[in-house]
C-alpha cells in the first residue's frame, strides 16, 4: 500500500472512532447536546434494549438539568408507532424514568380532560403522555405558542387524578 492510502484509512479511523457531539444547546436551563445513536454509552444502550427491544433508535438528546443527566431517546417501535424514552444516567447506571408518547386530545382519558378544564386549561395542542416506572401517567399539556414547557400537568395513578401545581421531577 502507498502512503497515501495509510492517511486515508488512519483519517477514516479516527473520525469514526470520534465520541464528539454533533452540537450543544442551551434550552431553558438546560444544556442539551445531541448525539448519534451509536455514541450512546453501553448502560443506556442496555436500558433502551430492555425496555424497548423492538424500537429503532433515529435521535438521542444528552440533557443536563438540576444536576442529573438524562437521555431522551426517539425512536419507532416495529409497528410504525413514535416513542420516546427518557433515561436518567447517574455513576454509570441507566435507569428508564419515562416512556412518552403524543396523544391525540381525544385519546385522552375523560377524567383528565375534564380535570385540566376545570383548572382553567383550553385544548391543548399538543399532548405528551409519560409513564413512570411507578405505573402513574402524567399528560403534558402544552398551549399554542409555548412549545418548550407544558402549560399543566395531570397526573394519574390508581384511578385518581390530579392537577400538578409544580413540573414534574422528570
Amino acid at each position: 500500500m502507498k502512503p497515501v492510502i495509510y492517511i486515508t484509512i488512519a483519517a477514516g479511523l479516527l473520525a469514526a472512532c470520534s465520541q464528539e457531539p454533533a452540537q450543544t444547546l442551551q434550552s431553558q436551563g438546560d444544556i442539551v447536546t445531541e448525539f448519534a445513536p451509536d455514541d450512546l454509552p453501553g448502560p443506556v444502550q442496555a436500558a433502551v434494549s430492555a425496555a424497548m427491544p423492538d424500537m429503532t433508535v433515529q435521535e438521542v438528546l444528552r440533557k443536563e438539568r438540576d444536576e442529573r443527566v438524562y437521555f431522551d431517546v426517539e425512536g419507532e417501535r416495529a409497528d410504525g408507532s413514535e416513542i420516546e424514552l427518557d433515561i436518567l444516567y447517574a455513576d454509570g447506571v441507566a435507569e428508564v424514568v419515562e416512556i412518552q408518547r403524543d396523544l391525540a386530545w381525544s385519546d385522552v382519558p375523560a377524567t383528565v380532560r375534564e380535570a385540566a378544564q376545570s383548572a382553567g386549561a383550553g385544548e391543548p395542542v399538543r399532548i405528551i403522555e409519560s409513564v413512570q416506572t411507578d405505573g402513574s401517567i402524567i399528560y403534558e399539556l402544552f398551549a399554542e405558542g409555548q412549545p418548550s414547557d407544558p402549560a399543566m400537568e395531570v397526573k394519574t395513578s390508581d384511578g385518581q387524578v390530579e392537577v400538578l401545581a409544580e413540573r414534574w421531577p422528570h
